[in-house]
């Protein structure tokens, strides 16, 4: 099957099959109140990034001073999974209101679900920190619950209120919905035909098929999902929580946020940390193609350190191991695996669920990536990978979906795509797949890479990728790590670059993204910025 996404700059790799045909003919993760259950706060204390009394409206629209103004109610989170309702006992939650059209302020409003847990040592506390998970379609305010527990450090909720925040189309949020559960399960699984000729016709009309649902569903919304306008949204709420600079940690897709926030309000930047960055200059077929490299790179390590283990199911010889693995992959095609519950596994899914177990540390992800193999290859059972594909696809056990994958296009087309590649742009980019990425790579075609992302969707963005300076903002710090596959190392290094001020730090591992348990020098580093504004050193490499 065709894997080349398209999906531009979103930090998120997706095989054709599954999604970017979607949008173009083309192919390519403290109790906040009073025991009563509600409470309000306008105000926060003294800080040196975070507010010294009421918080500074920021907009001179007279317009927009409602919104910067308001205080939302604070209640007791709702959730019907039973982990996340224990996640989120230490957080409270809220919503509050945001234009959907900044520039007519006085129209349709729509509402932003937040999260809160409130600084566990409040005589010490240095503000808000928002956090954003990545995607664009993941939701910050699951993401605040589980990063509580395992990702951020203690020092620095201690000093932190923590805040997600699910942006617009997201979820909670104004969520963007273009599929029912089933046409979900169908379009997720469908291999493309292996004739190059019905293959591009599918995709064509899977493409246009996909944008007529959204359009029909959520199509108000779509114009106003892109990252400009959660970025907005983002400094109302820094003015609702009572800050005057506004504190942020933002993984993969997130960066790209934090440094949109950076561009349009340099001057109420407080603390931002960008890990697992984009390059917002990128234009969706050479991010595609960056980011493809960075998975087949990331597989093809991950079947050679296999071979040297006993037991590996690629076999022993890691000349032989990477090719045995996409061979496997590419076969469920035409020999799919049945599992306990009658869904098959195809050669989509079984793509998805290698590529979610790419994204995570070596030391864990790794692990379960050989077992998963191990119980598809050898014991013919596919319901390891199964799990992983419905779980990087927003499936959980009932068979329901969140709406991340629908945010994800929608968000993406919404932010614009650049133009149509050149014919040499598109030979350049097809020979550095079949070079680079030859596992990833096998059956694409130049055809394959020509068009214009989100070319049948129906709104049509003016915004163009371009560098992003931030002239006058706070020190930012920018984390890249060496063997990401998903955000790759080199757009960390193009992001700080772009920066007015930035500082990068290299994470010398594999998998996406640095913060939060992988390296205790990354920590320290990044903890280090947002407690005290120490910039690690220029140069500073962690492992």
């Amino acid at each position: 099957m065709k894997r080349i996404s398209r999906v531009g700059f979103l930090g998120r790799a997706i095989p054709v099959a599954l999604a970017v045909a979607t949008v173009a003919s083309c192919s390519v993760a403290s109790d906040l109140g009073d025991a009563a259950g509600a409470d309000r706060r306008g105000t926060s204390s003294p800080t040196a990034g975070g507010a010294k009394g009421p918080a500074t409206p920021g907009d001179p629209d007279p317009a927009l001073a409602r919104f910067y103004t308001q205080q939302p109610t604070w209640k007791a989170c709702e959730s019907d999974d039973p982990d996340q309702r224990n996640q989120s006992k230490a957080f409270r939650c809220a919503t509050f209101t945001v234009p959907l059209d900044y520039t007519r302020p006085t129209g349709r409003t729509i509402d932003i679900a937040v999260t809160r847990k409130t600084a566990a040592k409040p005589a010490g506390r240095l503000g808000s920190l928002l956090l954003n998970p990545g995607g664009p379609g993941g939701s910050g305010v699951k993401a605040a619950w589980w990063m509580a527990e395992d990702t951020i450090g203690k020092p620095v909720q201690d000093a932190y209120d923590l805040i997600g925040f699910d942006p617009r189309g997201v979820e909670r949020s104004a969520p963007v919905k273009c599929m029912t559960d089933a046409e979900r399960d169908a379009f997720v699984a469908e291999d493309l035909p292996e004739d190059p000729a019905r293959a591009e016709a599918r995709a064509k009309e899977r493409g246009k098929g996909y944008a007529a649902e959204c359009q029909q569903r959520s199509g108000e919304l779509l114009p106003f999902v892109g990252t400009d306008n959660a970025a907005r949204d983002m400094d109302v709420l820094r003015a609702v929580l009572g800050d005057d600079k506004l504190n942020y940690l933002g993984f993969s897709y997130g960066t790209y946020l934090g440094a949109t926030y950076a561009e349009r309000f340099p001057h109420r930047t407080g603390r931002l940390v960008l890990d697992g960055a984009v390059d917002p200059a990128a234009d969706s077929l050479s991010a595609a193609v960056e980011q493809q490299v960075g998975f087949d790179r990331s597989l093809r390590r991950f079947a050679e350190d296999c071979a040297g283990r006993s037991g590996c199911a690629l076999g022993n010889d890691p000349k032989t191991a990477p090719n045995k693995a996409a061979d496997f992959l590419d076969g469920l095609q035409n020999h799919p695996l049945v599992g306990r519950t009658g869904r098959k596994l195809t050669s989509s899914l079984g793509w998805t669920g290698v590529i979610s177990l790419l994204y995570g540390a070596k030391d864990t992800a790794w692990k379960y990536l050989r077992d998963s193999l191990a119980d598809a290859i050898v014991r013919k059972s596919p319901d390891a990978l199964m799990f992983y594909a419905d779980n990087y696809n927003g499936r959980d056990e009932q068979g329901h979906y969140d709406n991340s994958s629908d945010a994800f296009v929608a968000i993406g087309c919404a932010d614009g795509t650049g133009d149509a590649p050149t014919p040499q742009q598109v030979q350049t980019a097809l020979t550095r797949l079949k070079t680079e990425a030859p596992l990833m790579s096998r059956d694409v075609t130049a055809e394959d890479l020509t068009g214009q992302s989100c070319e049948n969707w129906p709104f049509k963005s003016p915004t163009k990728p371009h560098p992003i300076r931030a002239q006058g903002s706070a020190p930012i710090l920018v984390v890249g790590t060496t063997g990401d596959p998903a955000t790759p190392y080199a757009s960390a290094e193009k992001l700080a670059n772009q920066l007015a001020d930035a500082t990068l730090l290299t994470f010398e591992g594999e998998g996406h993204t640095a913060y939060g348990g992988n390296s205790t020098c990354v920590d320290g580093a990044v903890e280090g910025f947002l407690l005290k504004g120490t910039m690690p050193a220029k140069g500073k490499r962690c492992s």
